[in-house]
């Protein structure tokens, strides 16, 4: 398994709370940002998931905040799939400095939709598998 997928943003002022620190909110939005360009990555964009009938899911969340963000700065967010048995998935992001000081770690559990049945589809990573034109981004080719 080779690094895991990362995106770099810059904090921006609009983001800040009344301390000056990236408000709370927006690291979700950060990790949220990260997941989906991780999808593109592998070639999947929103309109091929919606045309094959299925969307990604949040299940659960935990956000651990380690130091703060402010104005100006610039962070990587990880991106890492790490797959099981069964309809669900857990995703593994880190927010890093550019000097790798570990700001904040977020672990998810995810599960990708059957749109019309509103149902988790039984083995998403074989999915996500079928819908990838690289799938090396998301971590489901064998090993």
């Amino acid at each position: 398994m080779g690094d895991p997928f990362k995106v770099r943003i810059t904090v921006r002022g609009y983001e800040l709370d009344t301390q000056g620190h990236l408000n709370q909110a927006v690291y979700l939005q950060y990790a949220e940002h990260a997941r989906w360009e991780c999808l593109r990555a592998a070639g999947i964009s929103q309109d091929r998931l919606i045309a094959s009938g299925v969307g990604p899911v949040a299940l659960e969340v935990t956000l651990k905040y380690l130091r703060e963000l402010r104005g100006g700065d610039e962070v990587d967010v990880s991106c890492e799939f790490r797959w099981g048995e069964g309809r669900t998935f857990r995703i593994e992001q880190d927010y890093t400095r550019l000097d790798g000081t570990q700001v904040a770690t977020l672990t998810g559990v995810g599960g990708l939709l059957d749109l019309s049945a509103r149902r988790l589809v039984p083995d998403p990573r074989e999915r996500f598998r079928e819908l990838a034109t690289d799938a090396r981004p998301l971590n489901v080719t064998d090993s």
